[in-house]
């Protein structure tokens, strides 16, 4: 308690979010939030049947995550929040302001980890996963994504921001990422949180 810091994990779809925000929450023993592993939870009772009910329970947990965050705010504890969270005129709901009214409401300080790749990599890794037991029903898109709507679902994530220092980590080559550098950062902003 009395590390009022909070992690966001966000950028491109099969960019390798979701992974590194558990690996970080494991090294720094912080609560983790993430988006699709939260939506599977939520969604465990409720038969999810086309993309139109899945991006209507995208917005729900996003709802619920933001809920969930809230409570260790207000508690005072560090949190990591995981997702492909967008900017104002992507949805009908600008959730980089969102998370923002929260940051600041509580005077929290963020640390940005902005995932992103080169989009036709990441893409090859999306077709693949996409039908994996692990993504979950609720997850899957019910259709074939082709690659300029994937371009242009990441691209649109590029004008997130909440304020604080804002990390890039560039995942087309997962071998080229110096992972333990980007633990050490997040664990130097706890500690001076």
């Amino acid at each position: 308690m009395g590390c009022k810091a909070i992690i966001i994990v966000q950028g491109y779809l099969a960019s390798g979010k979701s992974t590194f925000a558990r690996r970080l929450s494991e090294k720094l023993a912080v609560p983790c939030f993430v988006k699709d592993t939260f939506k599977i939870a939520l969604c465990a009772s409720v038969p999810i049947d086309n993309r139109e009910e899945s991006s209507r329970f995208s917005a729900v947990t996003f709802d619920a995550m933001m809920y969930a965050a809230e409570k260790l705010m207000e508690a005072g504890y560090p949190v990591i929040v995981e997702g492909n969270f967008v900017p104002a005129g992507v949805k009908a709901v600008n959730e980089a302001d969102v998370i923002r009214s929260l940051i600041e409401k509580h005077a929290y300080k963020p640390l940005t980890y902005r995932f992103i790749g080169d989009t036709r990599v990441l893409h090859e890794r999306f077709v693949k996963r996409e039908g994996s037991a692990e993504r979950g029903r609720v997850n899957t898109m019910f259709s074939e994504v082709l690659y300029d709507d994937f371009n242009r679902w990441c691209l649109n994530l590029d004008g997130f921001n909440v304020g604080g220092e804002v990390i890039t980590v560039e995942t087309t080559d997962f071998n080229k990422v110096d992972f333990e550098k980007l633990f050490c950062a997040a664990q130097r902003f706890i500690e001076a949180a």
